[in-house]
């Protein structure tokens, strides 16, 4: 079991160590709440205001942290009103949305996946993009595209054995800096790390013998 569950006196955080990709928003931003490297409890959820503490489950990539409100007022896991793939430079794809994974709707609408073809936790992020100095561009080129009818609704990440990220339903491209690359309702993302047109699949998979289940 990997989830750590705090109850203060307004919110309760709860913390997936499965997803944490280690991008420390948490403990740099909010330090009062969130203090690694101790013995003990590290999670405060009465350090701050409970508006504070359910931002920082809203800034976190992966869906790592989750935050309620203990009268069932507010949550993190609403899902977004656009659907989109942030294209993290040198590292995962950080997508949010109403989302389900192989098929299975996920508790939280945040999650980083693989890109570098190396975590130990696919399709979720381990953090090995760093260790291996996996290079790859957050700045994808522009697409030509049309405007979605629809932004936001269920979307399925479908992870084909050996091969992409099948991705299906209402999704915007987004790059590090911000900029909508592309809109799309299905599309094949890379996740082995040699695609010669990331954050896309062109194939380099097979001849890669890229082995991922």
């Amino acid at each position: 079991m990997t989830e750590e569950v705090v109850k203060g006196l307004d919110v309760t955080i709860r913390f997936d160590a499965s997803r944490c990709i280690h991008s420390r928003g948490c403990v740099l931003g909010h330090p009062e709440i969130y203090v690694p490297n101790v013995q003990g409890e590290w999670i405060h959820p009465d350090a701050a205001s409970a508006d504070t503490v359910m931002l920082t489950a809203l800034n976190c990539p992966s869906g790592a942290i989750r935050v309620a409100s203990n009268d069932g007022t507010a949550h993190s896991d609403a899902p977004p009103v656009v659907n989109t793939v942030r294209v993290r430079e040198n590292g995962p794809l950080a997508i949010e949305a109403d989302l389900s994974i192989r098929g299975q709707a996920q508790a939280t609408p945040r999650a980083t996946l693989c890109r570098c073809g190396q975590s130990q936790n696919k399709p979720f992020c381990d953090g090995a993009h760093a260790a291996v100095g996996f290079a790859a561009t957050g700045e994808p080129a522009a697409k030509d595209f049309t405007a979605l009818e629809v932004r936001n609704g269920p979307l399925n990440v479908q992870p084909l054995p050996n091969g992409p990220l099948l991705v299906t339903g209402n999704l915007e491209v987004v790059s590090g800096t911000g900029r909508t690359t592309d809109k799309v309702t299905k599309t094949a993302l890379c996740r082995c790390g040699q695609s010669k047109n990331k954050p896309y699949c062109d194939g380099s998979h097979v001849a890669a013998g890229f082995e991922a289940e």
